[in-house]
């Protein structure tokens, strides 16, 4: 039975350094796959913002067909200063995607995450998704982010994956949608470099038998 799956992604490339191929076998399997970013990535760096903003668009449009997902939404909130908004204000905007949505299963960011904006993006999705009669949700899990999952502080929850998806046979997409994300990659031995995430879905893979794989933290899992 096909399933509807939603991305809950704090900024455009997360949702592929995430999850990218494991989207990409949910389509491959007849799922829908939507996606919703909660920041636009680039407000709070330096630099021509409308450039950039450009940029950074193209490529999450480009990145998101090569994995083929149904539809995106953004909710424009400011870029790694999720946390002056009111958490309400957060909340409800994506209650109401979540609802028109409906989803079987949610992916979204670790709750140990450096960055601000992945932990709030967390911390939100699991008050959308407070489990309710007749909810549509049946799993909900988090990714890895390298360049933030893995640089969180002594005492941060540290990601524990026990979910595996095997993606031996969507690395090329993945790797194809990271590269329309080229500016945002880094040169090896940086962890966000093509390089090291090859390695990294071999490792995983590895972990459990396969040739390539995404690791998750389970959260929730209704049979």
């Amino acid at each position: 039975m096909a399933k509807t799956v939603l991305v809950v992604a704090a900024h455009p490339d997360d949702e592929v350094l995430g999850c990218g191929g494991t989207i990409a076998r949910h389509v491959a399997e007849g799922d829908a796959v939507h996606v919703v970013f909660m920041a636009d990535g680039v407000g709070s760096r330096n630099g021509e913002l409308a450039q950039d903003l450009s940029k950074r668009n193209l490529a999450k449009m480009r990145a998101l067909k090569i994995l083929g997902v149904s539809s995106h939404h953004s909710l424009d909130f400011p870029d790694n200063r999720m946390d002056s908004l009111p958490f309400l204000d957060i909340v409800q905007p994506l209650e109401k995607l979540v609802l028109q949505i409906q989803p079987w299963t949610i992916y979204t960011h670790h709750h140990g995450d450096l960055n601000i904006d992945h932990r709030l993006t967390h911390q939100a999705v699991l008050t959308v998704c407070r489990p309710q009669p007749h909810s549509s949700i049946r799993e909900i899990l988090a990714f890895e982010v390298m360049s933030s999952t893995e640089w969180a502080g002594p005492g941060q929850p540290i990601f524990e994956p026990n979910v595996f998806v095997d993606m031996s046979g969507y690395w090329l997409k993945k790797s194809a949608a990271l590269n329309e994300y080229d500016f945002e990659m880094r040169p090896e031995p940086h962890s966000r470099s093509i390089q090291h995430l090859d390695a990294l879905s071999m490792h995983r893979g590895a972990c459990v038998g396969v040739e390539r794989a995404e690791a998750f933290a389970l959260i929730r899992h209704v049979r």
